[in-house]
């Protein structure tokens, strides 16, 4: 007689039960992706603003007030006003500023920190890119919310805060992502 090759029902049971336990396991793992996902992005938002802080800074006090003659490179901006502490011309174009560091606003921080795909931002970029934002203007102290979108944006972002003097650095809090 030949002898048939397989498996048994009982191997088949214990390989399907092993699996079933596996994946009960993992899965949860793997459905928070999304919230792992967010809290990345969140915080290369807060580092692209932490950089982007330092470097309109940087060029603020290099410049050391001398204006520039050039016009910026954004369409609509022509050349730089007489004196040169409200606004930075970079290579994509202006950069409102307050105090030496970028204002808390769209035209400022946001812009600056490349958070939308185009310059200067625009609040529906912004919000194509998955953020929004709360509060912020252009003036000293103003505090500006950076939410990245999605389950709760309000418990899931930081806030930039312009410096509320000259001689003051700006502030980025630490991220909050309770809601992410």
């Amino acid at each position: 007689m030949k002898k048939l090759k397989g498996f048994t029902l009982i191997e088949l049971v214990v390989v399907i039960t092993i699996l079933g336990i596996l994946a009960a396991v993992a899965l949860p793992r793997f459905t928070n992706l999304t919230r792992d996902a967010r809290i990345a992005k969140l915080n290369a938002a807060r580092g692209a603003v932490n950089a982007s802080a330092a470097l309109i800074h940087g060029t603020f006090l290099a410049r050391g007030g001398v204006v520039d003659t050039v016009a910026c490179a954004a369409p609509g901006f022509g050349p730089n006003p007489a004196n040169n502490t409200t606004n930075i011309c970079t290579e994509s174009g202006r950069v409102s500023i307050v105090n030496g560091y970028p204002t808390a606003d769209l035209a400022g921080i946001v812009s600056s920190a490349g958070l939308t795909s185009i310059f200067p931002a625009t609040g529906l970029d912004l919000a194509a890119n998955g953020f929004a934002i709360v509060g912020g203007g252009g003036g000293a102290g103003a505090v500006l919310t950076i939410q990245v979108t999605g389950n709760v944006p309000a418990t899931c972002f930081f806030t930039y805060t312009a410096p509320a003097a000259a001689g003051t650095a700006a502030a980025v809090s630490a991220t909050t992502v309770t809601g992410c």
